[in-house]
């Protein structure tokens, strides 16, 4: 393994993390969907159990709020970004403003229609 200041180093090193990280991330999704689970009905009687959806709807809000949250953050983060770039771009080469003013809209676009689908999402299950 290759060690000090290198930058094949630091490659291999931030990869390593990244392979960690994702495994965690694996185990972490595959292990949380069955811890989650809820049981609609007791099997004996088929009556409905305690912690049904219905006694705890007011969860089902917080939650779309927090979605609403992560996505409007992440995209206005995201239009930040595009914004910045297509003025560095067009700082230098004035002459291709045009076409990334029109590039840069219709990416402005697709990024604001996220955040109006997760709002819609919201809306649905958020009676």
């Amino acid at each position: 393994m290759v060690t000090g200041n290198h930058l094949l180093g630091r490659i291999i090193e931030e990869s390593e993390m990244t392979k960690k990280l994702l495994l965690i991330m694996a185990v972490l999704l595959i292990v949380g969907a069955p811890l989650c689970a809820q049981t609609s009905n007791t099997p004996a009687t088929g009556t409905p159990a305690t912690g049904t959806p219905a006694s705890n709807y007011h969860w089902v809000v917080v939650s779309a709020a927090f979605g609403m949250a992560i996505a409007s953050s992440l995209c206005g983060l995201a239009q930040g970004k595009a914004i910045a770039a297509a003025v560095e771009g067009m700082a230098r080469n004035p002459g291709a403003a045009k076409a990334i003013q029109l590039a840069m809209l219709i990416g402005l676009a697709f990024i604001e229609s996220l955040a109006l689908y997760t709002l819609l999402i919201v809306f649905v299950f958020a009676k």
